[in-house]
């Protein structure tokens, strides 16, 4: 999944659930559950650098918090509610952070076992080509598109 979809899905969850101890694991979980799913992205993590990608990150986290931060002002939620909004938000993409320092700090042993059990999640990482399922394609992204969609309704709930 795409950063904005996790962060929403995070911040949705984040507004149902008012403990964070609760909330964080379910959160983690939540992200590899999705992750399962046939969804785009935009690089091929055996080729991409974060040179050629910082933009795309960028763009999609920005999009993501947009909403999530347009939607704290427009609700006006106390102190509490909205840390755990963006606590959901934070710790449901802390995985896909995980991964990028992984790619960056090759060498770190903590960070290849928490990578190892993200590429878990995506069951087809293991084919040895960019696999159909992570291409950006009409089909792969409507997982992303529907699941974002679903995790703002909740947030308006």
């Amino acid at each position: 999944m795409i950063l904005s979809t996790h962060a929403l899905v995070g911040a949705a969850l984040g507004s149902k659930i008012g403990n964070p101890w609760i909330l964080i694991p379910t959160v983690l979980f939540i992200h590899y559950l999705i992750d399962g799913f046939r969804h785009g992205e935009y690089f091929d993590s055996r080729k991409a650098s974060i040179k050629d990608t910082w933009w795309k990150v960028a763009l999609d986290l920005g999009g993501g918090l947009l909403i999530i931060f347009g939607f704290l002002l427009l609700k006006k939620f106390g102190l509490s509610s909205g840390k755990n909004i963006l606590l959901g938000a934070f710790f449901s993409m802390l995985p896909d952070l995980f991964t990028l320092l992984f790619w960056k700090f090759k060498n770190n042993k903590l960070l290849e076992k928490i990578k190892t059990i993200h590429s878990l999640a995506h069951h087809y990482d293991k084919n040895p080509q960019f696999s159909p399922e992570r291409q950006w394609t009409l089909r792969n992204y409507l997982n992303d598109f529907l699941i974002s969609v679903l995790a703002i309704i909740i947030l308006f709930l």
